[in-house]
């Protein structure tokens, strides 16, 4: 069921510490929040309607500027951190407290949507506008934090976490600069990344609002989605190497083309993903062929692998099946596969009082809500490594994101807004 859209006056009880006490329920301003995706979303587009808001560029300068006013224009004290994330910070009535923090991200994939990290900045924004509207303080300080470079690798947020090595500061990025001297652009200081850093204990919690990158929600006609976990993300370059020989001199019984073969593990890892019960996945999504020559049998093929899931004992398990399979393929083609593995993400747990108080506030504001894990990366794993985390999801047409057809209803962003505010003020009180 869905609610409208506007304030109602609908009274509920909830607990905060040991009292229990009445208010009009809040609802999210939804013209509100639509003016300001739209404004977001028209910074950086071009004359041919290509959006350009990579991490560094131009347009991710003047996206983070118009976000810098919505925040200092609600009350919001701004600074910039030495990593570039931008902070607007609210005081609370117990200075003493560690701040609950709220956000996402700005920066875009290469003509991506409007949506994808927008809603989260210009949701916890919408929170302060409510707490503002309703003479409301919390006890936490509160800051809204809009993390740089989140399409690039989760920048931002590994820099507040301590996680960003000086090795990868050297990294070339979407929009052509390094990654130090785009922090440097923004006006954050990479040479003190220290400065920046948060440690447990620090924050009390981390909230994140975001468009549901998978069509879950939709295909089962929920409102809200109550992230369980970010998966694990296990990747490896894979090369089957045979024998280079000539296209046309060669017959075809006894060749050992690698291109053939990585093709039949290609298939055989999608087998494998698809007939273990559980929503683990994995997938190939690069070959290249080596001499790559039109005449020549390839010798050497080189493949990505992406495995994802949020167990790691699932993880591991995967992989060791497409291990085996891929050793016993080289065993009977007399050619050799080798693994070499490129990243190892653990899973990030939401935790499970934050995932109460999400589904509490859905059901008081009798939104319909679907616990799922997701299969996207995000700021809040990396904010999950030294704080509690919590992520709300909402619909997004089709599953449809990081492309200019993604899509999210007003009604759908100020219910998740609402179910936002509402957590961070049960948040606030336990």
């Amino acid at each position: 069921m869905r609610i409208a859209p506007l304030l109602t006056a609908a009274i509920v009880l909830f607990s905060a510490r040991s009292a229990v006490y009445a208010q009009t329920f809040i609802v999210a301003n939804e013209a509100r929040i639509q003016s300001r995706i739209k404004a977001l979303g028209l910074i950086g587009d071009t004359s041919l309607g290509i959006r350009k808001r990579v991490a560094y560029s131009t347009g991710d300068i003047a996206a983070r500027k118009y976000i810098t006013g919505l925040m200092q224009s609600v009350g919001l004290s701004v600074r910039v951190d030495a990593g570039g994330n931008i902070i607007g910070s609210r005081k609370g009535k117990n200075a003493s407290l560690p701040p609950i923090l709220l956000g996402s991200h700005t920066d875009a994939v290469p003509n991506g949507g409007i949506y994808d990290g927008d809603l989260g900045v210009i949701g916890a924004i919408e929170c302060i506008e409510l707490l503002n509207e309703n003479h409301l303080v919390t006890d936490h300080p509160l800051e809204v934090v809009d993390f740089v470079d989140e399409e690039g690798g989760l920048t931002g947020s590994e820099v507040m976490i301590g996680g960003l090595t000086a090795a990868r500061l050297g990294a070339i990025t979407n929009g052509g600069k390094t990654i130090r001297q785009g922090i440097a652009d923004l006006g954050g200081d990479p040479d003190q990344l220290d400065k920046a850093v948060r440690r447990k204990g620090d924050i009390e919690a981390y909230l994140e609002l975001h468009i549901e990158q998978g069509g879950n929600l939709e295909r089962e006609n929920r409102d809200i989605g109550i992230v369980e976990g970010i998966v694990g993300l296990d990747s490896w370059t894979i090369e089957v190497t045979g024998t280079t020989n000539h296209a046309g001199t060669t017959p075809m019984p006894g060749r050992k083309d690698a291109l053939v073969i990585a093709s039949k593990l290609v298939v055989l890892v999608n087998e494998i993903a698809l007939r273990i019960p559980g929503r683990q996945v994995a997938t190939v999504g690069q070959i290249n062929v080596f001499p790559g020559a039109s005449n020549v049998i390839p010798g050497r093929a080189v493949m990505s692998l992406d495995v994802r899931d949020l167990s790691r004992q699932k993880l591991d398990s995967v992989f060791g099946l497409i291990r085996q399979t891929a050793d016993s393929l080289a065993a009977a083609t007399g050619t050799t596969i080798n693994f070499i593995r490129k990243t190892a993400a653990d899973p990030a747990m939401a935790e499970k009082k934050i995932r109460s108080l999400i589904t509490l506030s859905a059901d008081e504001a009798k939104l319909s809500t679907l616990s799922l894990p997701s299969g996207a990366g995000h700021d809040a794993q990396d904010m999950a490594r030294i704080a509690p985390m919590g992520m709300i999801f909402v619909p997004s047409k089709g599953g449809i994101s990081h492309t200019p057809e993604e899509y999210t209803s007003p009604q759908d962003m100020a219910h998740g807004a609402t179910v936002l505010f509402h957590t961070l003020m049960k948040l606030d009180k336990n």
